[in-house]
């Protein structure tokens, strides 16, 4: 081989690893400016006959792991709340992370989630539980509060619209932190869901809500028991390449992480969450909403 061609070579080997650097940073800021930017809503028409009549169209919108202070400030922030109330939701939840561990708030910022999170406009009410993110913040129960959200972890309530039959919502707080198995605190929950089990009254609730953090707790948790369970925690990968599908599988998200499982009579639906954990890039998979619309026929 002569001079000229290996010259010829090495300037062909210099070009190729040009552009690969290239499309790996083109990628890179993509993933970190515009990945992360926007906001999807996914819309999901549930179909349940155990729907009380009352509640045919039920909206509900579903919001988690806003991991705040990341990729999600104010303005960001600011914009999430005027699109879900753009939706006129019956019920909004929360499942979890609305603020991230690694982040210290502000006075201002804490001002500024309350603020926010009390212009979301529901008309039958606003419900949260932890992530384990919160489970490190002090603020997160004084936030739930004075944003008018009810704080739903370990606990139910029972919804009336316009009759006598209501419908069950009820919540679990993070597992992945905590002395309390999920077993446990799922314990009071379930006792009351067996001792209506045989009731044919319409004054106790056949359809059934379940706010979970983790997905994967729902193998000890009774899912039957529910109709419709909304959780977040996996961000659905966050970073999901065609054909490879979610690279983030964090723990308690590792069996189930996409959109949505069907478990026999029982609706999974996971959030992609809003903000970004451990990396602040997103690769397709935009920050999103999911909007629920219930009927029974």
């Amino acid at each position: 081989m002569d001079i000229p061609e290996k010259k010829s070579l090495k300037t062909k080997i210099i070009i190729i690893f040009t552009i690969i650097i290239c499309i790996i940073g083109s990628i890179l800021l993509y993933s970190r400016f515009i990945g992360t930017s926007g906001l999807v809503i996914k819309e999901y028409k549930i179909k349940n006959s155990k729907l009380p009549e009352s509640f045919y169209g039920l909206k509900i919108v579903h919001i988690s792991d806003i991991h705040y202070g990341r990729t999600i400030t104010k303005r960001e922030f600011t914009k999430i709340i005027e699109e879900i109330n753009l939706q006129k939701p019956d019920i909004v939840v929360l499942t979890g992370d609305l603020l991230d561990k690694s982040k210290t708030l502000s006075k201002d910022d804490i001002k500024n989630i309350i603020e926010g999170l009390k212009k979301i406009n529901a008309t039958i009410g606003k419900y949260a539980i932890t992530g384990e993110h919160d489970f490190e913040k002090k603020e997160w129960a004084t936030i739930i509060k004075d944003s008018d959200f009810i704080n739903l972890n370990d606990t139910y309530e029972l919804i009336y619209k316009e009759g006598f039959e209501p419908i069950m919502i009820a919540g679990l707080s993070t597992n992945l932190k905590g002395t309390k198995n999920a077993k446990d605190k799922i314990a009071p929950i379930n006792e009351y869901i067996d001792s209506i089990k045989e009731a044919q009254e319409t004054n106790v609730p056949h359809y059934k809500i379940l706010l979970l953090h983790e997905p994967d707790y729902i193998s000890e948790i009774t899912y039957q028991n529910y109709d419709l369970i909304l959780a977040g925690h996996s961000h659905n990968g966050q970073v999901t390449p065609p054909l490879i599908g979610a690279i983030i599988k964090p723990n308690g998200a590792k069996k189930y992480y996409d959109e949505y499982y069907s478990l026999n009579s029982t609706d999974l639906y996971i959030s992609s969450g809003i903000g970004t954990t451990k990396l602040d890039f997103r690769l397709f998979n935009h920050p999103s909403i999911n909007f629920y619309r219930i009927v029974n026929k």
